[in-house]
């Protein structure tokens, strides 16, 4: 079920992709990007009493109100979704749809610029909207966690208890992942002031603040880097040590560090893992490096940055491979629908190893 829902959600983001320059008005995003979505969740856009558009509901004094669809199952309104242009920020237009909760007697909304979808609930206070999203799919980011909590939502496996079961621990497990996040980039008074409390037994004067404060940034610092360095080096199987960004070598807490701005993705991972397969069929393991940066992921053979062997651009929305058979100064970028694709150009990587001897 996963990997199908998977496959049709990809097929929905390639489409939205080619597409969206095309797409000048609301409705159109409506008819183009939101009505697929609804038919891959399992529902009959084309029977009425199944989806509802332009459902009409009154509003206290506001006669005529409409949302965009309403979606029934067992004849029971189960979700109110309301649509914005794909340009849009979906982040900044829940008033309507906060609105319209208060008069459905559906447990859950979204409000969706057909590429991003905020899905809302009622954990505060019963029958009222909370403010932000308990769960957001975002089409171009698509992970396995998403994947089931969206198959929740199908029609074939709709379960409101289970949807509610896991909203509460997803809405607050987001908002703190959120607040340690603002703590590795800016640790605040309180959580310096607990972490030294524990080895620190002399008074915290406001110049010792300070210092701590900064101490406390670095040592963040050091303990991603050190962790991403060790979960590179087990992923990729490899016993030399991977180079970073930022330098990866611990360093004294006179120099400067900064919290990494990236972090190394697993179909980088897994991409790079195939590339590695396909070379060394020519070239044994310990010639074969891995550099990750801020724009993509590069494979070097004997860690030469002028020997490219390939490239993984995976950073946006469409993937690419560049290759390099032609010349290290003559990249040639090649799209990737799927990982599997790159076995395609197992001619061209061996090659490039040519180039090189």
């Amino acid at each position: 079920m996963e990997a199908d829902l998977r496959l049709k959600l990809e097929q929905l983001h390639q489409r939205v992709d080619s597409l969206k320059d095309q797409i000048n008005t609301e409705e159109a995003t409506k008819n183009a990007f939101v009505m697929p979505f609804i038919q891959i969740l399992g529902f009959d856009i084309f029977n009425p009493t199944e989806v509802i558009p332009e459902f009409i509901c009154d509003i206290g004094t506001k006669k005529g109100e409409k949302i965009d669809y309403v979606i029934k199952k067992d004849g029971e309104p189960i979700l109110i979704i309301e649509c914005k242009h794909w340009k849009e920020n979906v982040d900044a237009h829940n008033s309507q749809l906060h609105r319209y909760y208060h008069v459905s007697k559906s447990r859950f909304g979204v409000l969706t610029n057909g590429h991003t979808y905020n899905f809302y609930a009622d954990l505060e206070k019963p029958n009222i909207m909370d403010e932000k999203p308990f769960f957001t799919l975002d089409l171009a980011n698509i992970s396995d966690s998403s994947l089931k909590i969206l198959e929740n939502f199908t029609k074939s496996s709709y379960n409101l208890e289970n949807i509610l079961d896991s909203a509460e621990a997803l809405k607050y497990i987001k908002a703190i992942r959120n607040e340690f996040e603002k703590e590795l980039q800016n640790p605040s008074d309180e959580i310096v002031k607990l972490l030294v409390s524990k080895f620190f037994n002399k008074p915290l004067t406001a110049s010792r603040l300070v210092a701590f404060k900064e101490y406390t940034k670095k040592a963040f610092a050091n303990s991603i880097n050190e962790s991403i360095n060790f979960r590179l080096k087990n992923a990729l199987n490899i016993g030399e040590t991977i180079p970073s960004k930022e330098n990866q070598k611990l360093s004294s807490v006179d120099e400067e560090i900064e919290t990494p701005r990236f972090i190394t993705t697993e179909e980088e991972i897994e991409g790079s893992q195939i590339i590695k397969a396909i070379l060394r069929e020519a070239i044994p393991a310990n010639r074969i490096f891995f550099r990750d940066t801020q724009s993509y992921f590069g494979i070097l053979l004997d860690d030469n940055n002028r020997k490219p062997l390939c490239r993984l651009h995976f950073n946006s929305a469409n993937k690419y491979v560049e290759l390099f058979h032609n010349g290290k100064d003559n990249g040639e970028k090649q799209p990737l629908q799927s990982l599997d694709e790159i076995y395609k150009f197992k001619k061209e990587l061996l090659s490039t190893i040519k180039n090189y001897e």
